[in-house]
């Protein structure tokens, strides 16, 4: 009888794998496997008694009968496991299985228009350096426009608070200063000839150092990729060409996407310098609260703007899973990657996000997304608006009572609010097994070769240790969990019919991995802050969270904007940078 061993080897001879397109033909089998003479030597064969051992790993029981049918295959298994370990393809090519939202029940709107937004250019320029450095997106638009600044006189400004405040916050991997000088001088000559490409014309920002930019290195914030050049720009780099903003730098992330750790040191949080600015998108969110930068772009698969955004007290967009493309940045988990702004306030989210989002062009059966009809002067009154009532009953302390006024604060603007609870009855937790098990196939090749052993993190709480230990997560259970999946996101669609904006602690229950599972979108917004023990100028932020059903991203963004509108906490400024 033919062995699916020998039947792949046979097709392989056949040409089967001749066909397969770039960027795959450089990862077409080698005539596919281990030589037909390939056989692990008889003492490394598995016995019964590993196969006892296994078991215990995974939480299964067999009987002896069971195990000794079952051998033959497990060591045959070993040389198809050693092909696909050969085959790897690089870190930019995702599954066949990635998130499909409709299995929600949730149509993908029709496409349409962008936000409304004119920019006041009626606005003097500020009086000092440090008030034009903590200028929103929205106020700089207006400046630039009226002729009050140029796009070179505010990325030379940019660029000088990044060279002279990095060494305390250590928030930069790489200044970008001669694409970005170019550009500048390119924006002003537009603007100058009337070409005005939008909002973020002549604006400058940084990206996540997770982000290609073709020309510097793009290090994933890990040692074993410090000299990494990728000839590329992502797709959110392009976009934001395209509307004229900036590039100045490429800011840090915890290394691989985890915590503020980075191959560099520890970026810092400006209002608590012996504090961690949080990640994983740790430098954006130190350098916009610093007022180093208008805005950043971050990243999230599990909390990676909610974090940083609540450490640093600034306002951060994770956007509807798929609104924006991950082309061209690092993959950590390719069903939960999302990208978005980092700002100062939800307006200027609501700017940037108009600009980003969208297909890029070069991926395969590209969909227009859907109508962004963000108003900033469209009534939230009309919003149904609900609170995770338990929530914010469990919150204690100066935090819980931050909370707790926001939902006063919406009650005086005269939204009505309606007590709500997230779906809990599925295991959230264990389903997040489906990130650890994409990451470790991520960066599985580095695991293999030990490059791991290079991050400066090695502790139970940091990639290496979970790219290894995910390893015994078995197939059978990664794909159970998909599947509470898909039920979890019925529920969530369900529950989300009833509302436009459901308000919720930013940690407070399970919002915050239920939705990075579900794909749904939140604002983080800075709500609180309060005074740090024995430092009489150094504060803490607090935040909360608005999540939006998919691709209504505008509601939430909407109601944090009013909110922001009736109070001023986003508008203050930390000690370092001010």
């Amino acid at each position: 009888m033919l062995s699916r061993r020998r039947f792949l080897t046979a097709t392989t001879a056949l040409g089967a794998v001749a066909v397969l397109p770039e960027p795959l033909a450089a990862h077409r089998l080698r005539r596919g496997l281990p030589p037909e003479s390939w056989a692990p030597p008889v003492d490394d064969l598995l016995t019964t008694d590993d196969l006892t051992a296994a078991e215990r790993v995974m939480g299964l029981t067999f009987t002896e009968a069971q195990r000794t049918l079952m051998l033959e295959d497990v060591n045959e298994r070993l040389e198809r496991l050693e092909a696909i370990r050969e085959a790897e393809p690089p870190n930019r090519v995702p599954p066949a299985l990635t998130l499909n939202l409709g299995v929600s029940g949730v149509a993908r709107p029709d496409p349409g228009e962008g936000m409304a937004f004119a920019p006041d250019t009626t606005a003097s320029r500020p009086v000092s350096e440090i008030d034009l450095a903590f200028a929103s997106v929205a106020e700089l638009a207006g400046l630039l426009r009226a002729g009050e600044v140029t796009s070179v006189e505010l990325t030379r400004l940019a660029l000088d608070r990044l060279r002279r405040f990095d060494p305390q916050l250590q928030a930069v991997v790489t200044l970008t200063e001669g694409r970005a000088l170019e550009q500048a001088e390119r924006m002003d000559r537009e603007l100058a000839a009337g070409q005005d490409r939008g909002p973020l014309h002549g604006i400058p920002y940084g990206a996540k150092d997770l982000l290609a930019a073709r020309g510097y290195p793009t290090t994933w914030g890990a040692e074993p990729y410090r000299s990494q050049v990728l000839d590329e720009d992502a797709a959110v780099i392009q976009k934001l060409d395209a509307a004229g903003a900036v590039l100045v730098a490429k800011l840090t992330l915890g290394a691989l996407a985890w915590g503020d750790v980075w191959f560099g040191g520890t970026t810092k949080n400006p209002w608590n310098v012996e504090q961690g600015s949080s990640g994983s998108s740790a430098g954006p969110g130190s350098a916009v609260a610093a007022g180093l930068v208008p805005f950043a772009i971050g990243s999230e698969t599990l909390g990676s703007i909610v974090s940083p955004s609540t450490r640093n007290g600034v306002t951060g967009l994770r956007p509807t899973f798929g609104r924006v493309s991950t082309r061209g940045a690092m993959a950590l988990s390719w069903s939960m990657d999302k990208l978005g702004p980092m700002a100062r306030s939800a307006l200027d989210c609501a700017l940037v996000f108009d600009a980003l989002r969208g297909p890029d062009p070069r991926e395969a059966r590209a969909t227009p997304d859907p109508a962004f009809p963000f108003d900033p002067a469209s009534d939230v009154r009309d919003l149904r608006v609900g609170f995770v009532e338990a929530a914010f009953e469990e919150g204690e302390g100066e935090g819980g009572a931050a909370d707790r006024a926001t939902l006063n604060v919406l009650r005086d603007l005269g939204v009505a609010l309606t007590p709500v609870a997230l779906p809990e009855a599925l295991p959230t937790d264990a389903m997040l097994l489906i990130l650890e098990a994409e990451a470790s196939a991520a960066f599985e090749g580095l695991t293999r070769t030990g490059g791991v052993d290079r991050m400066v993190r090695q502790v139970r709480n940091a990639w290496p240790n979970v790219f290894r230990h995910a390893r015994f997560i078995p197939a059978v259970e990664y794909i159970q969990a998909n599947r509470l999946r898909t039920v979890l996101m019925q529920q969530m669609a369900a529950l989300m019919v009833d509302f436009d904006v459901i308000v919720t602690p930013s940690f407070g229950g399970s919002a915050l991995g239920i939705t990075n599972l579900t794909g749904h979108p939140a604002v983080v917004l800075p709500n609180g802050l309060f005074p740090v023990e024995g430092h009489p100028g150094r504060r803490q932020p607090h935040s909360i969270t608005f999540l939006a059903p998919l691709w209504k991203d505008h509601h939430a963004l909407r109601l944090a904007h009013a909110v922001q509108q009736a109070t001023d906490v986003h508008r203050q400024r930390p000690p370092i940078g001010s």
